[in-house]
């Protein structure tokens, strides 16, 4: 594919002027397709919406030219667009009384309700009319759950630069131009940044410094406030798909990405990472993402699952449309996967999110790795809830367990409390706290956590609180206070107390 087939930007505030004016937005086409057709053009199924806009609408027109790919009439393309314009740029393609999209412009909401647009190659819009992936090599996809993932859990805080590495159709520099002075993007493919390029100016955004070639390579030693990657993370045999397979030895991509990432970031700054990380018989996962880290960095893992080398491979292969060939050729392809994670020892594939932040504790030796699984539904966008860990591990690192309890806390927000037990029983048989926000982490805690979480309001230091509870329950107040401070610390680490400083 070569980039000169692509469109020119120049004239795309006249297009987006145009789009917007036929309600073709993300609020727009749900109203228009209704929640049944809207999900299902995210399965990749597009009957509900051809039955949808059978109409003669501007919005209509646009659904169908750029959504769902199918020529229409002339006539109605200059309705909707200025059209001569949007074939002179190469956006339509006129084919005697019918006009065809030349990319896939796809309506996307950010995050304060901004009408943005992602451009894409035809048929390659992940979860859109195309289906998830391609086989073809060099095609560039549009936004998926993926992006959708990493844009929601990147800390937002205003900048002065951040870098999208491996920008892809540009959905993160897009988010990024929001809150940062500079944005650079970068890809191995040109096309890609082709795409970044239309994705920009069609929603309105600031232009980004737009870099070509592979990894930190484009950058050299520059330094960036905000870094976020969704790399070609996909563990595979070779690299035949450049936009999802790593090119590199088994999960050698996303750790070279990750142990490369300290010395490209600010003092402060952080890196957002979606990846895939092998499971090697004889070796702990934790350990092996452990090793990642750089030494200038606190770190927080999650992995969101795992899938046994069977159904990843099965997943990918999918992915690309490989389980449609000829059944010998998926067959063999098949077994190519099996052999590769054979010789790696590999038994199963975990994929998450990893956030590293530099950090002068770090580089001093006293950095904070938290490295957990955590595959339960969360409430997106993260961001705040990234940047509140890292500030909950800078506060319990610097305070020991007499300053815990010297200092005073505060239940968080949205925190509630369940009891289970049996029916009728005096006491029950476990405290669950519960978060109905963010990670939505749940815990379990005994009688003087309960009790201790449930009058933490600011007023009183955490140790005259502890005082009243051994009071009240007949224990010794010097034992409590030496025995519950770590169970202080694990809310407080997983953000149920909430620290206020002394009053």
């Amino acid at each position: 594919m070569s980039t000169t087939s692509l469109p020119v930007p120049d004239r795309s505030p006249r297009l987006r002027e145009a789009l917007l004016a036929a309600a073709f937005t993300a609020d727009g086409l749900l109203d228009l397709l209704g929640a049944p057709a809207y999900a299902a053009l995210a399965r990749s199924e597009t009957v509900p919406a051809l039955r949808a806009t059978r109409g003669e609408s501007p919005l209509d027109t646009l659904v169908r030219l750029f959504l769902l790919q199918h020529p229409v009439p002339y006539e109605r393309a200059r309705a909707a667009l200025p059209l001569d314009a949007c074939v002179e740029d190469g956006w339509v393609i006129r084919a005697g009384d019918e006009v065809r999209a030349a990319v896939d412009v796809r309506p996307y909401s950010g995050p304060e309700a901004q009408d943005w647009f992602i451009v894409s190659d035809l048929g390659c819009a992940v979860g859109g009319a195309g289906g998830i992936g391609s086989s073809e090599e060099g095609v560039v996809l549009g936004v998926g759950g993926a992006s959708s993932t990493l844009a929601g859990i990147t800390v937002r805080t205003p900048v002065a630069s951040a870098l999208d590495l491996g920008t892809g159709s540009g959905i993160q520099a897009l988010h990024a131009a929001q809150h940062a002075t500079r944005v650079t993007a970068t890809d191995l493919n040109p096309r890609a940044l082709a795409f970044t390029r239309l994705t920009l100016a069609l929603s309105g955004a600031a232009p980004a410094d737009l870099r070509e070639g592979s990894l930190f390579e484009p950058v050299d030693t520059e330094t960036y406030d905000l870094i976020v990657s969704n790399p070609p993370f996909v563990i595979s045999p070779g690299a035949r798909l450049t936009y999802r397979d790593g090119g590199m030895g088994g999960d050698d991509l996303c750790r070279t990405l990750v142990q490369q990432a300290g010395d490209r970031l600010s003092e402060g700054g952080y890196a957002h990472f979606l990846a895939n990380w092998q499971h090697v018989e004889g070796e702990e996962w934790q350990d092996r993402l452990r090793s990642w880290v750089p030494r200038d960095c606190d770190a927080w893992v999650v992995q969101r699952e795992v899938q046994d080398i069977t159904q990843y491979a099965e997943l990918w292969l999918r992915d690309s449309g490989d389980h449609r060939t000829h059944p010998a050729e998926y067959a063999a392809r098949y077994d190519a996967w099996l052999d590769e994670f054979e010789a790696r020892k590999t038994k199963g594939v975990g994929f998450g999110w990893i956030t590293l932040r530099k950090s002068a504790a770090a580089a001093d030796g006293n950095p904070s790795v938290v490295i957990e699984e955590w595959p339960h539904p969360v409430e997106q966008p993260l961001g705040a809830a990234v940047e509140a860990h890292f500030a909950r591990q800078d506060y319990l690192r610097t305070h020991d367990d007499a300053a815990l309890l010297a200092d005073h806390f505060t239940l968080a927000p949205e925190v509630m409390q369940e009891q289970v037990g049996l029916p009728g029983a005096e006491d029950p048989e476990h405290v669950v706290l519960r978060q109905n926000r963010g990670m939505r982490r749940a815990t379990k805690v005994d009688a003087v956590g309960a009790g201790f979480a449930g009058v933490c309001d600011g007023t009183l230091p955490a140790g005259r609180i502890l005082d009243a509870i051994a009071q009240l329950m007949n224990e010794d107040p010097v034992l409590l206070r030496d025995r519950t401070p770590q169970a202080i610390r694990l809310l407080v680490e997983e953000g149920f107390l909430e620290p206020v400083g002394a009053a």
